[in-house]
């Protein structure tokens, strides 16, 4: 069984008597065995109290046990840590010399632990592509440092230098492979150009799908795509939900341009961005005179000017509470008045409202009304964030450049794969209109036809608790979307259970758990 600590106290025995030697090695009681640096030939160790005085002592013989003991344990749990890690590991002593050389490695780099122990690591890998050799030289490591240590591998490395008594006297790396991330991401670079191209060759003109914009294969957006289309022939009011940056908007607009009011105009309101006291004014409109300021003839208002129409209310969850009176009014009885008007107006829109805040907990704390609640909210789209859709960004990537090309009139640029991996391991906080922005800061200082890390922001290599955002990991899924999240991941990558398990965030042994489990295999 092993233990956290191992103090000399509890491999002691009773001193019979004091010892009257200076040559003798003295301890505290509260010495741990991991901080003895060194012993002295078949010398005993005495251990003495907070006052000096002698109490124990430990047998040159016990001690000498105990560490083999320790060692025999830590020997064990380390050879059975190389075996079970899913990474390649090289371990390295102060010579670059390799001492430990594990599985994983051996299948990444196709050579065997008898040929890599006890040779130099250059021996096998260019000097310059050996990044754990100028972690000890420089005497500190890397963390998720993207590497190619040969032509047809990439590996993300961390990597530490391994520290006796302040020095150097070796290393150790771990390198996760992300090869079929980066022939995968060559490949959606290649398909998208080509599909893009062939996008402006038909000309929007041509193009009768109102979704056409909304960008992505992901199981994730495809779902969201699937439920506005079925809610877009209806005249069904909807909240579409998700963070802020994840196209909320661009949904409304296809159902919008999807539902038989797309001849008539979609005026969207947000409702964050006016104030109170406008806000009547501008959903309703006023008649002319109606108040100090307003405009001689009057103003439609937003309700008015989206007839036959949608009205799009934007950030819903934003309205003061004294409208969403007004509001439901309108929705219950079907018709408004202007401000400083007594005469009713029909409506004749259809509303959508979208909203990042959690409407539901809004309506238990009092800030959202209940009833107002339940008459916008017949259907709810939930729209994904990016982090749940890594799968996208490629495509989403192609996109954006192609796009920014256009505006600054540059060539399009190639991603590097260091970048793309970057990007396929940021929490993307701020979604899609972060990505764009991003995308469009690189278009800007972009000089090389290719986009290399040392062009990224800052906020790209500073320490995210939570930067990978797995699609399986340990979410707690119902086993129908696990499955159908495995079975899409497998499709995407052409049946490539090692990229489908990066793609997923698991390793490849727990894919092939869940396949084995789902039938799969």
């Amino acid at each position: 069984m092993l233990k956290e600590k191992v103090s000399l106290l509890s491999i002691s025995l009773p001193l019979d008597e004091e010892i009257h030697t200076e040559k003798i090695k003295q301890f505290s009681v509260d010495t741990l065995l991991s901080e003895v640096e060194e012993i002295v030939l078949d010398q005993d160790i005495v251990l003495v109290d907070e006052a000096g005085r002698q109490v124990r002592r430990v047998p040159f013989t016990t001690l000498i046990n105990a560490i083999f003991q320790e060692w025999q344990k830590l020997s064990g749990v380390y050879q059975t840590l190389l075996r079970a890690v899913d990474n390649a590991i090289t371990i390295v002593d102060n010579d670059g010399k390799v001492v430990a050389w594990n599985p994983k490695a051996e299948d990444l780099y196709k050579t065997s632990a008898e040929e890599m122990i006890g040779s130099k690591i250059t021996n096998r890998f260019k000097e310059d592509s050996v990044v754990l050799m100028s972690t000890m030289k420089e005497g500190k490591g890397v963390i998720r440092h993207y590497n190619q240590p040969q032509e047809d591998v990439h590996v993300l490395i961390n990597t530490l230098p391994i520290f006796i008594r302040n020095k150097v006297v070796g290393g150790i790396s771990v390198e996760s492979d992300i090869t079929e991330i980066v022939k995968l991401n060559n490949e959606l670079t290649t398909t998208t150009a080509y599909i893009q191209d062939l996008e402006n060759q038909i000309g929007n003109k041509d193009i009768i799908d109102p979704f056409h914009k909304i960008k992505g294969r992901s199981q994730a957006i495809k779902t969201s795509i699937s439920l506005s289309k079925k809610v877009a022939h209806t005249d069904a009011t909807v909240v579409i939900t998700g963070e802020s940056g994840v196209g909320k908007e661009l949904f409304a607009q296809a159902i919008h341009k999807a539902s038989p009011r797309s001849k008539g105009p979609f005026v969207d309101l947000n409702c964050g961005a006016i104030p109170s006291a406008l806000f009547e004014s501008e959903l309703f409109g006023y008649e002319k005179g109606a108040f100090t300021g307003a405009i001689k003839e009057g103003k439609l208002g937003k309700i008015g000017t989206a007839k036959g129409g949608t009205l799009f209310l934007d950030e819903i969850g934003e309205m003061p509470l004294e409208l969403q009176v007004k509001l439901l009014r309108v929705l219950q009885e079907k018709q408004y008045y202007r401000v400083g008007g007594n005469q009713p107006i029909p409506i004749d829109v259809r509303i959508l409202s979208a909203t990042n805040r959690d409407l539901e907990k809004m309506v238990e704390e009092g800030l959202f009304r209940e009833d107002l609640y339940y008459r916008l909210n017949v259907v709810t789209i939930p729209i994904p964030p990016l982090r749940d859709r890594k799968e996208d960004l490629p495509e989403l990537v192609q996109l954006f450049l192609k796009e920014f090309s256009i505006k600054y009139r540059k060539p399009v640029p190639v991603i590097s794969p260091e970048v793309m991996v970057t990007f396929m391991h940021f929490p993307w906080n701020g979604n899609i209109r972060q990505l764009r922005n991003i995308i469009e800061r690189v278009m800007i200082f972009t000089d090389d036809n290719i986009i290399k890390s040392e062009q990224l922001p800052n906020e790209f290599f500073k320490r995210h608790t939570n930067s990978q955002s797995p699609i399986l990991g340990e979410a707690e899924l119902h086993e129908g979307d696990e499955k159908s999240l495995i079975i899409h991941a497998l499709k995407v990558t052409y049946g490539n259970k090692s990229a489908a398990a990066k793609m997923l965030g698991v390793s490849r042994v727990t894919l092939y758990n869940k396949m084995k489990k789902y039938g799969q295999l």
